[in-house]
């Protein structure tokens, strides 16, 4: 092979000359194949050994498969980007014992330096999340520890401080005020976080990853362009727009799926985010009957409604009568209920996103109404426990992915990073095996064909054609034949976006 690349590991290279992948299966199960990419579309494929030895680069892959492009449907970049550099309490059985991991490195920091961690569920603790835990054990600094589903936050007393709320009783912060005291923590620098974005980026294309869906709470559109002016981007990305950005979008004219003139034409304009309920593990997500100890009719008890049906209603017709698809966040199956009956009052397509537990009756809606449902499967895997305890008696219809594609509904897989690690792999062999351990499947009658999972990881393209745009990825194993592990470990032996290397042979 002759190939000449000077770009820096990650960074899509212009191809100066056309590029022929030579014995290469096209697609999952696909006949071997030379497929020839020019100017960063597929340009021609030939039976295997059949294409001409002619100008250009050539590659043998020596009989790999050869996939679309993997998209993730739901990542939030900032945190994810952010997640390495913070203490991991995900394995904690209890408050006391997350408390005592900050305390222990809270010790190795310099003096004064916030405490910040990650991942904590509390849904299943036997003990509380309590300021006083943490002031006994960091009393000398803020401390704050973000939840597994970004919906609460447990601080100390210096943290409130910190973030305005020193009088808060408890220290547990849930939905809303999460938000705000997130928002409100120091942070690192413009320049740090992009390179730290950036990172995570060519993290993302060495597992195949050719686009993302950033649900970052943010400016998207404005921070994406400055990160890809500022350097070179290895993934396409889809920036989504929230409330306090939305009639600015709409007065520049911005319409969802809008590619904007950025370097390689990588930025487009995503879909609308609102939020109508919350989560499981924090036990706001909005359901019909009550959580398990709490008292019907009292505030709370069935979870909780961020946005009332009429002002629902409302949004979406503002935003999708400009061309701006809506992207709701709806759990609970009465949140779910609300936003369906949303979309069929204001007759626009666009996305649920997570659709956790739904009522059988709303199931058929999704095709009926054109409605995706963007769904995370490894939270399945991770909340089985949670779900068996809070939505005990309904879990038969929780992460019904199964039931969603018989219906006919279009799934849209993605991690929810950094909810879940920002895997494909992982995120498509927990769809199709329903467990993460050594436990048999939970809810096996829900899981879905690999075919379906990768169909879901890449924007439902399911073939490699002709004229595509050569957004590839070379793996390894035929996904169709991998067993669980091999799927979710896939070995991902390189990764093309626009017909350059992002990963992999030359990168």
């Amino acid at each position: 092979m002759t190939h000449t690349n000077t770009a820096a590991p990650g960074t899509p290279a212009a191809t100066a000359e056309p590029l022929t992948l030579r014995r290469v299966h096209l697609g999952a199960g696909g006949p071997p194949s030379d497929v020839r990419i020019e100017s960063g579309l597929v340009n021609a494929v030939f039976p295997a050994g059949e294409s001409p030895r002619d100008d250009g680069q050539s590659l043998d892959l020596d009989g790999r498969t050869l996939l679309p492009g993997l998209w993730d449907s739901h990542v939030h970049m900032v945190q994810w980007a952010g997640l390495r550099r913070r203490l991991d309490v995900s394995g904690a059985r209890s408050a006391r014992e997350a408390a005592d991991a900050v305390g222990r490195q809270a010790v190795a920091l310099p003096a004064g330096e916030p405490m910040i961690g990650h991942g904590f569920r509390d849904g299943l603790w036997p003990d509380a999340p309590h300021k006083d835990l943490l002031d006994a054990l960091v009393p000398d600094r803020p401390a704050l520890l973000i939840s597994m589903d970004l919906h609460s936050a447990w601080l100390n007393s210096a943290g409130l401080a910190l973030v305005g709320r020193g009088d808060h009783p408890t220290g547990l912060l849930r939905e809303d005020e999460c938000i705000q005291a997130m928002a409100e923590l120091p942070t690192a620098s413009v320049e740090l976080t992009d390179q730290w974005v950036r990172e995570a980026c060519v993290a993302a294309a060495a597992r195949g990853i050719t686009g993302i869906v950033d649900f970052e709470y943010a400016d998207n559109i404005a921070d994406w362009t400055r990160r890809m002016n500022g350097a070179s981007v290895p993934l396409r990305v889809a920036a989504s727009i929230w409330s306090p950005q939305l009639e600015a979008a709409i007065s520049r004219g911005l319409r969802t799926g809008q590619i904007l003139d950025t370097p390689g034409g990588l930025l487009e304009v995503g879909p609308f985010k609102l939020l109508t309920d919350g989560s499981l593990n924090t036990r706001t997500a909005l359901c019909h009957e009550a959580y398990p100890g709490a008292v019907p009719g009292e505030p709370g008890s069935h979870g909780l409604e961020q946005l009332p049906p009429q002002e629902l209603v409302s949004l979406l017709r503002r935003a999708s009568s400009h061309g701006i698809e809506p992207a709701i966040h709806a759990i609970g199956d009465r949140a779910n209920e609300m936003t369906l009956d949303a979309f069929e009052a204001v007759r626009c397509h666009g996305r649920i996103e997570h659709g956790q537990l739904l009522a059988p009756k709303d199931i058929p809606r999704f095709a009926e109404l054109g409605v995706t449902v963007s769904v995370q499967p490894t939270h399945a895997v991770d909340d089985r426990d949670v779900a068996d305890r809070h939505w005990a008696g309904r879990t038969h219809r929780a992460y019904a992915f199964a039931d969603l594609l018989a219906a006919g509904a279009v799934l849209a897989l993605g991690s929810d990073a950094p909810v879940a690690p920002l895997d494909p792999w992982l995120t498509m062999a927990s769809a199709v095996t329903r467990t993460g351990d050594e436990r048999p499947p939970w809810h096996p009658e829900q899981r879905i064909p690999v075919a379906d999972a990768l169909a879901g990881s890449s924007r439902g393209q399911r073939l490699i054609r002709v004229g595509d745009r050569a957004d590839l990825v070379v793996t390894d194993a035929d996904p169709l034949t991998a067993d669980a592990r091999t799927l979710r470990e896939m070995p991902v032996h390189a990764t093309l976006l626009a017909g350059s290397w992002t990963h992999g042979p030359s990168s």
